[in-house]
């Protein structure tokens, strides 16, 4: 039996708070652009019948039991009993949790007292950069402000992190660069527009590279980008290479043996491999042993990618869990491993590299 100590989820975001029907629970489950197929629903994937098998138990139902009957027991709870519970029986210690995500979620605070855990922040660099823009009249002052906010966070969060890597060029840009797609964006921002300037990107991305804590880059199409979309920014992970700012890469399925070799060849990149698992359900085992057999187990950490949906949070954690004692329980079967060594290995992935890539201890 491999034994993990409570595990550190180093990327997710909040919760709803409030109450779903079918049709918008069943759309949370996956990112898609568009309905399921005909006479299909999203619980028709391998997160949705993960969600089926997992999270029943913890609601005191049978596992597997009908999307129906399941979502009437989490009425018949509430929203905040099932995510208390559901949080609660995933054996998470510490959350790392996204505040820039769209719409009415739990933060840090509320996400830690719901799962009787710890949790910080990590910033992400769009939102930082639209919240200095609403307060800062000229393009001066927003760049001022931005570099002074950037500076503010640093001394608090626990990491930053970007939705979105530009393709082209990975280089720094020059302040006349920047200042010219500041000013752009900043007339655009009137109209709402999001951060997409590929130059305003950049020099955010290189803004906490600058500030010394850990950047969480998302890669591929968990990123909410098309599918087909370019794998690990390797460009931007060579250009930041001896800087001293790790670079953890998240959501990389099905670029995961990518991201795992760019962990492999450079000493500050490590990569995710718990939303992964979360995403391919029954064939979680199968994934996270390609993961090990690329990256060295110092440089893999675990996370549930959990968002919106509490049971996200739990599946990530659960799955996590049994694949994890698959597949190092069958190397110890098969005598490759020793059990201590399993045990090791399983303790580190599971909360000890994160604790020392973010540099928990002693935070809180």
């Amino acid at each position: 039996m491999i034994e993990t100590p409570p595990l550190v989820d180093q990327y997710c975001q909040g919760v709803l708070r409030t109450e779903l029907g079918l049709g918008t629970f069943e759309a949370q489950l996956i990112r898609s652009a568009g309905p399921p197929a005909a006479g299909t629903t999203f619980f028709d994937t391998q997160t949705g019948f993960a969600v089926r098998r997992w999270c029943p138990p913890l609601l005191g139902l049978e596992p597997h039991c009908a999307p129906a009957r399941y979502l009437a027991r989490r009425r018949e709870l509430g929203a905040a009993e099932s995510a208390r519970l559901l949080l609660r029986g995933s054996g998470v210690a510490a959350y790392l949790v996204d505040t820039g995500a769209d719409g009415d979620l739990t933060g840090p605070k509320e996400l830690a007292l719901a799962g009787d855990a710890e949790a910080f922040e990590v910033v992400r660099l769009e939102l930082l950069a639209e919240q200095v823009a609403d307060t800062s009249g000229t393009v001066a002052a927003f760049l001022a402000n931005l570099a002074e906010a950037v500076h503010h966070c640093a001394a608090g969060a626990a990491a930053f992190s970007c939705g979105a890597t530009p393709a082209l060029d990975p280089e720094p840009p020059g302040p006349g660069e920047v200042r010219g797609a500041a000013d752009r964006w900043l007339a655009r921002r009137t109209r709402g527009e999001a951060v997409r300037d590929p130059v305003l990107l950049r020099h955010l991305l290189w803004s906490a590279v600058s500030s010394g804590l850990p950047l969480q880059l998302h890669t591929g199409t968990a990123a909410g980008t098309a599918a087909g979309d370019a794998g690990p920014p390797t460009g931007f992970v060579r250009a930041t290479a001896g800087l001293g700012t790790r670079l953890v890469l998240l959501g990389g399925y099905p670029q995961h043996r990518r991201a795992a070799q760019l962990a492999a060849a450079f000493p500050h990149v490590y990569a995710d491999v718990g939303a992964a698992l979360g995403q391919t359900g029954a064939r979680a085992s199968a994934v996270l042993a390609e993961l090990l057999e690329i990256a060295p187990f110092g440089k893999l950490l675990f996370s549930s990618g959990g968002r919106r949906l509490p049971e996200l949070h739990a599946v990530g954690a659960l799955v996590f869990r049994e694949a994890l004692g698959r597949v190092l329980g069958g190397w110890v079967a098969d005598g490759a491993w020793s059990w201590p060594d399993a045990g090791r290995v399983a303790a580190m992935v599971a909360a000890g590299n994160a604790r020392r890539v973010y540099r928990l201890d002693g935070r809180g």
